[in-house]
């Protein structure tokens, strides 16, 4: 039986291609991780230098300190290297999912080539009834992928192992692990169908958990199809964060949600619910023309401007007297604002240099009443007038860095240069530019 194990993670490790791969463990402490920590290190005889282990300390169970001490002495005795974080986890309706979000941006910062998680066979069932139960399409009902690519990638080379063979190896080598107490409390969905619903399922049907593993990638093969054709739906009339709302009307309702959602899930968009999926489309198709059109998604909003919907950072609430000074020789990141500041070198164009070596410029957002003048002996224009007439999405102009010396509005980056502060013809000037970062 454990030798069987260690074939087959060592399989798994072939067909992955991580045969020269560092592999970073994420190790909880309990009875999973514990073994894929010692098949690595033991079975497979993986040097140190390649494997390492991470344990993330959620901060939640009044255990989580002693959990850290336990997988600090099991690393030091399989002499592997071990990485404690520790995460703040919002309570809320979902501390569960607030703790794997929590755990992924620990792993995603890790220097490994990949991260090794211990999912199993048994988990892959649970997550496919616990989706289905919270009605979710096959995405939500997709298997977990044994390989997904990135920086680093994720492993699980567990996964068509059952639970079963796990603990028989655990047994066999008299490994020791934490349990965590949370996950025998039937109040979390999770927990009550692993120890109440799945074991008559076996019971009535043997075998059901390779059966529910291989619905779960059924669903996975569904999901990538469903990716493919949103793909040829929306077509190359898609940029970087935005999408024709037109490719979207000329659809029939359900491709469109899939779309959609395939637009959503592309810049990381917590996805709403159907309802709110259907209610969202029909704001974004239905309103008009001239409607603001602004859908908050929880981390990002869903804005709509000259026939395109776009996926905006979502941006904490902005003081009016907001200030930061500037010297203008470095970039300038605002982050309140949503973007980075800084100045380009122009011949003919942009602030004169002199006016930067008599004082600093002060950076601020819009208060109402600014003017500029932006021909020389033309009139003064106000900036709101100047801003209705640019091209600038409204989310923009909302947080639009504007350039002082003193009380005098010097440039607003995409706007123009005050005349007054503008370099003489032949002159060396300084133009500003702000670049908005993108979810």
């Amino acid at each position: 039986m454990t030798d069987n194990l260690v074939n087959q993670v060592r399989a798994a490790l072939e067909a992955a291609g991580l045969r020269k791969a560092s592999i970073a463990v994420g190790l909880s402490g309990g009875i999973d991780s514990v073994v894929l920590l010692h098949l690595l290190r033991r079975g497979l005889r993986l040097s140190p230098a390649r494997i390492s282990a991470i344990h993330v300390n959620h901060q939640i169970s009044k255990h989580a300190a002693a959990w850290a001490t336990h997988c600090r002495r099991y690393c030091r005795d399989l002499g592997v290297k071990l990485k404690v974080a520790k995460v703040d986890v919002p309570r809320g309706n979902s501390t569960e999912a607030a703790a794997r979000a929590a755990r992924q941006r620990i792993f995603a910062t890790s220097s490994a080539d990949v991260v090794a998680l211990a999912h199993n066979r048994d988990d892959q069932g649970e997550t496919l009834l616990l989706q289905l139960l919270r009605g979710a399409g096959p995405r939500g009902l997709s298997a977990m992928p044994v390989f997904k690519p990135g920086i680093p990638a994720l492993w699980r080379p567990l996964l068509d192992v059952p639970r079963s063979a796990i603990e028989a190896y655990a047994r066999h080598y008299r490994l020791s692990w934490v349990e965590d107490d949370s996950n025998l409390d039937r109040a979390y969905l999770r927990n009550f169908l692993r120890h109440d619903v799945l074991p008559l399922i076996e019971r009535k049907v043997p075998g059901a958990g390779i059966v529910l593993a291989r619905a779960a990638r059924l669903q996975a093969e569904a999901s990538d199809l469903l990716d493919v054709l949103a793909d040829q739906d929306i077509g190359t009339e898609v940029t970087e964060s935005s999408i024709a709302l037109t490719r979207l009307q000329n659809l029939p309702a359900h491709r469109a949600r899939n779309a959609l959602r395939r637009f959503l899930r592309r810049h990381g968009a917590l996805m709403p619910e159907a309802g709110r999926l259907d209610e969202l489309l029909r704001q974004a198709l239905t309103a008009r023309a001239d409607a603001r059109v602004c859908v908050d998604l929880g981390n990002v909003e869903l804005r709509r401007f000259r026939g395109a919907l776009y996926v905006v950072a979502s941006l904490p609430q902005l003081p009016r007297n907001f200030e930061r000074e500037w010297s203008g020789r470095s970039s300038l990141e605002l982050p309140q604002l949503g973007g980075i500041l800084h100045l380009e070198k122009r011949k003919n164009c942009g602030i004169a240099e002199e006016w930067l070596q008599r004082s600093r410029l002060t950076v601020r957002v819009r208060r109402g009443g600014e003017v500029l003048r932006l021909v020389e002996g033309g009139p003064r224009r106000t900036l709101r007038n100047l801003l209705q007439e640019s091209a600038l999405p409204p989310w923009i102009r909302e947080r639009l860095p504007m350039m002082y010396l003193g009380d005098d509005l010097v440039a607003v980056p995409g706007i123009g240069v005050d005349a007054r502060f503008r370099c003489i013809q032949g002159g060396q000037g300084l133009i500003p530019v702000w670049s908005p970062t993108t979810v």
